[in-house]
């Protein structure tokens, strides 16, 4: 292009994950490259409205910055064509945003539900617009726990033992639950909300009392939850990057100073250790990259996904424990720092990332949207 690329990023969200949202946003704002890109920041705030701020003549110094540089979205704008983005919500908002401004593509980092779901990923393929990451299915699926253990056992990826649980049956018979549990998992297991993100609304359960309580914890995140058995094996990830042909990062290991890698963790440090790379045997870091490029293939994945696993040392065993489509590119974040360990900075991971979005959208174009008329 002769000019900048104009680059929108939808931030924040209706979901516990709202600051975390925040933070991805402002670090992958200050990572760009000025010459190359007109950042539009896009906000969708916890009461659901979208605002959109002017394009950034300079780079926010921080997460407040990021609420106070937007306007409220202009409704009188709302119209059609392509770079606008349209979008209809409840009456009392609707329209609840208008981008009038031409757009190339869009960095959708708002993590968890109503979001990272598959939500704004469909919003956008109404709208047109080439976006970062992976589309409405494979979102939909990299965030609902169950049925992304479905579709791992599907494609023959080993895991470890599960059950999904419905909110009502939980409602309905509780002490049936937890005996199912007990006699098909046993202790400890884990219990985690099937649609959240970064850790929030998981337990471990050491004991009945502490499943019962888990349990009623995650099913105040979800009306599906779903219940892991528990394997000690130490937490190894690893990042993919691209669409039909990808590549992996390095593999990292998270030595977490609690018993599992939970929110504080995370994005907070916490104590925890990020070994970059792990420091695991060859055949072990190349069955891990064989493995996630086949996890990545089994949800049709494309732009970035970050693969983590289990593995039982002493049995030399490897469990897919979850994919995350829209990995966080906070400090603390694993997948800038895996590639950036296989030689690719975090401001080029940025720009294959908007590559591909647009690959990605222009491959799109090639599909024929109108049949011919029967008679």
């Amino acid at each position: 292009m002769g000019r900048k690329i104009r680059l929108g990023i939808v931030y924040g969200g209706k979901s516990s994950e709202h600051e975390v949202s925040l933070r991805t946003a402002l670090s992958i704002m200050q990572a760009v490259d000025p010459e190359k890109y007109q950042i539009v920041p896009i906000y969708i705030r916890l009461d659901g409205s979208w605002v959109s701020g002017e394009p950034a003549a300079a780079l926010p110094n921080s997460v407040d910055a990021l609420r106070l540089a937007a306007k409220p979205a202009d409704a009188a704008a709302a119209g059609g064509g392509t770079g606008q983005l349209i979008a209809a919500g409840k009456q009392a908002k609707a329209p609840i945003l208008g981008l009038t401004e031409q757009i190339d593509v869009i960095f959708p980092v708002v993590h968890g539900p109503n979001g990272e779901d598959g939500t704004v990923q469909g919003l956008l393929e109404l709208a047109d617009l080439p976006y970062v990451g992976s589309g409405v299915m494979a979102s939909a699926i990299g965030m609902d726990k169950w049925m992304m253990k479905n579709v791992f056992a599907q494609a023959g990826l080993p895991q470890v033992r599960y059950l999904g649980i419905l909110r009502s049956r939980l409602d309905a018979a509780l002490a049936e639950v937890v005996q199912q549990i007990e006699d098909e998992l046993g202790y400890p297991c884990f219990v985690k909300p099937a649609n959240m993100g970064s850790s929030v609304g998981i337990s471990k359960a050491k004991d009945r009392t502490q499943l019962i309580e888990g349990l009623k914890l995650a099913a105040t995140f979800d009306r599906r939850l779903i219940v892991e058995a528990f394997v000690a094996g130490r937490e190894l990830e690893i990042g993919v990057l691209g669409n039909e042909q990808p590549i992996t990062s390095v593999v990292g290991e998270v030595i977490a100073s609690k018993e599992f890698y939970d929110y504080e963790a995370k994005y907070k440090g916490a104590g925890t250790k990020l070994q970059i790379p792990a420091n695991i045997p060859q055949h072990v870091a190349d069955e891990i990259a064989a493995l996630a490029l086949r996890v990545y293939q089994a949800i049709d994945a494309s732009g970035l996904s970050r693969v983590d696993f289990f593995w039982d040392e002493a049995a030399d065993r490897l469990y897919v424990n979850e994919v995350n489509t829209m990995p966080g590119f906070t400090p603390y974040s694993m997948y800038p720092m895996l590639f950036a360990a296989a030689g690719i900075p975090y401001r080029e991971l940025i720009d294959r990332l908007v590559a591909l979005a647009l690959e990605r959208h222009a491959d799109k174009q090639r599909n024929q949207i109108a049949a011919e008329a029967l008679e």
